[in-house]
């Protein structure tokens, strides 16, 4: 069995769409038994969950597409296919949206508790979900 792993980049984009492929990463990796155990509480839930509801999917209905071996452009086709395409600026608003999370939002006290949990609240630094996933799962010190 190989070493288990953080999901991928929430950076690398999926059809102009920042986190989607790391979704279907964790989605995968957990059902090869790949996926650090720190990420299964929140399968489907935290940004999961917002990026679904976003494109009004249900994340088992996807999940199921993805375990029968969709490519992440074959998923979210088969996403736009049952629900809606989203137009430049929807992407712009979820992007920017990611980008921003826990910076003087309403998760900025959850991003304040994970960081203390992981040693790191005395690093200013660290403004944002993505700023501590980076650091966290070993792309950014």
């Amino acid at each position: 069995m190989s070493e288990k792993s953080a999901p991928s980049d929430p950076l690398v984009p999926v059809g102009g769409l920042l986190y989607f492929g790391r979704m279907l990463d964790k989605m995968r990796k957990h059902a090869r038994g790949d996926l650090r155990e720190d990420f299964h509480a929140n399968l489907g839930q935290g940004m999961d969950r917002r990026l679904c509801a976003f494109l009004h999917i249900d994340y088992q209905a996807l999940k199921a597409q993805v375990l029968a071996g969709a490519s992440d452009e074959q998923a979210l086709e088969w996403c736009r296919a049952r629900s809606r395409r989203l137009n430049e600026d929807e992407v712009l608003i979820w992007n920017d949206f990611l980008r921003k999370r826990g910076w003087n939002d309403q998760a900025a006290p959850a991003l304040e508790n994970y960081k203390a949990e992981a040693g790191l609240a005395g690093r200013d630094d660290i403004r944002t979900f993505l700023d501590f996933w980076a650091v966290d799962e070993g792309r950014a010190r």
